[in-house]
């Protein structure tokens, strides 16, 4: 049956905070009759990345202590098999099905088919537009964005005064994240852009966020400004690595500022190199973590408050926002190895010891 979307508003002393609460129909699902425990199908864009690797097995084993199974497809980059991998699922009849898009409006589709099937569907990471979707779990990107440009912005300063030329790397133009980070470092920038204080001197989307189709990206900008610039704004530890592949071929690795995200261990270790000034770190845990416990109340047909909004195009989707945290190498103990996400060792190498 078609879901139901209730709005709830909640009041804190003079705060008023809207939440959008979700509940749907009480029938209960031929497949749960027949199973002892919920059962939560995930559909990944892909597994080839190390970070997409982490969110499986993070929500997977989250999901088990909670007292459900997952059944976990990746469709390696392709809308049509991720489309198809949903309507596995729906035949398999799951109870909720969670997806992280390779393309945000493809996906629609397979949303309608889980609804017409009485499945929820809950978004992860990447929304999924126009489509009455359930629900959607993120990180802070716009903040991303915005973290990325000012660290930017203060190194340069602190390099001396005059125009700082850069070059940008914005990723897949099919994930909506990738405007969301432009629209945050954006608005860091334009408004030293148009008073001329930066010149950005090549831009360009990054096909599938490929390290290879980056490293393209940044060698038409390196030919067009030669060796006159300062910074790459890569939009994330992937695009960052194919950057500086073009960079070492320049013998520029080192001598130009490189941002990025997602605290790969490889983005991880050229901070420690010095080949990539930072990187954003998203506690991929705790995502994975709240993603699992918002599914598994949803297979159980329980009501979720999500205490934001965002616009898919056709829906105000209730919307869970976690922090995030910029790194660089004076933070990288207390951050990303503290929590566990990377060890010493794997970081540092034998300079841990």
């Amino acid at each position: 049956m078609k879901l139901r979307l209730a709005l709830v508003v909640l009041s804190c002393l003079i705060s008023v905070v809207t939440g959008l609460v979700l509940s749907r129909s009480n029938a209960t699902p031929v497949s749960s009759k027949t199973r002892p425990r919920p059962l939560v199908g995930l559909s990944l864009d892909t597994l080839k990345e190390e970070r997409w690797q982490r969110d499986r097995d993070n929500f997977v084993k989250k999901t088990g202590e909670l007292g459900a199974d997952v059944k976990v497809q990746s469709a390696n980059g392709d809308d049509v098999r991720q489309v198809n991998d949903v309507q596995s699922l729906i035949t398999e009849g799951v109870d909720v099905i969670v997806i992280a898009p390779h393309n945000g409006d493809a996906m629609a589709k397979a949303v309608n088919l889980a609804h017409d099937a009485g499945i929820p569907v809950l978004s992860y990471d990447r929304l999924i537009r126009n489509c009455d979707l359930d629900l959607y779990m993120t990180f802070d990107n716009f903040r991303v964005g915005e973290l990325q440009a000012q660290y930017l912005v203060d190194a340069l300063a602190k390099a001396g005064p005059g125009k700082k030329r850069i070059i940008r790397l914005y990723g897949a133009k099919t994930d909506n994240n990738a405007v969301v980070f432009k629209a945050g470092q954006d608005k860091v920038l334009k408004p030293l852009i148009e008073s001329g204080a930066i010149e950005v001197v090549h831009e360009d989307w990054v096909d599938d966020w490929k390290p290879e189709n980056a490293k393209k990206v940044a060698n038409a900008g390196i030919n067009q400004a030669g060796h006159n610039f300062d910074a790459i704004l890569a939009s994330n530890d992937g695009t960052a690595g194919g950057a500086i592949q073009a960079l070492i071929e320049e013998g520029l690795a080192g001598k130009v500022l490189v941002t990025g995200q997602d605290a790969d261990l490889a983005a991880c270790q050229r901070i420690i190199a010095g080949t990539q000034s930072m990187t954003i770190y998203k506690p991929l845990r705790n995502l994975a973590d709240q993603a699992a416990e918002y599914a598994v109340k949803l297979a159980k047909r329980r009501p979720v408050i999500a205490s934001g909004s965002y616009d898919n195009g056709q829906i105000q989707v209730p919307t869970v926002l976690l922090d995030v945290i910029p790194v660089t190498k004076d933070n990288l103990r207390e951050t990303v190895i503290k929590d566990g996400f990377h060890t010493a060792d794997e970081v540092f190498g034998n300079a841990s010891k």
